[in-house]
């Protein structure tokens, strides 16, 4: 089966529907993908600016980012890897109050056993349990 990469603006399209003709071939392409007529393929850093544009550009929520991306995460036709990792890391986002990048580095990091983190970035890692903060 052929596999399609989707970039960040795609989802945009279809969350916002500032660009209506735009946001109805991305419901057809869905549409199509979920007859198994292709496999839709994203990734971790699509996620992470789709969080960035949602919450600065769009004005968005937290809890409102997570829960359309969790759709996205939880779609059968679209493949995204690391989706766990993601799933943490909103998690993290919304209850802890730190950026997505921060959270999905601190998942990151325990997936790899580390609990210790060089930063000076105290204001958001300190609100993790398990990572101990170091200046260089």
């Amino acid at each position: 089966m052929k596999s399609y990469f989707v970039d960040t603006n795609v989802f945009l399209r279809y969350f916002t529907n500032d660009d209506p003709a735009k946001a109805d071939r991305i419901e057809k392409l869905f549409e199509e993908a979920e007859k198994r007529k292709f496999v839709l393929v994203s990734s971790h850093l699509v996620i992470a600016e789709l969080v960035w544009t949602l919450e600065s550009y769009y004005k968005i929520s937290p809890p409102i980012i997570e829960q359309m991306l969790l759709k996205v995460i939880n779609t059968p036709f679209i493949e995204i890897p690391e989706e766990n990792l993601i799933i943490q890391a909103l998690d993290l986002y919304v209850t802890q109050n730190i950026d997505f990048i921060d959270a999905y580095n601190a998942f990151f990091m325990s997936g790899m056993g580390l609990t210790r983190i060089y930063t000076y970035d105290a204001k958001h890692f300190k609100r993790v349990d398990w990572v101990e903060i170091m200046e260089p």
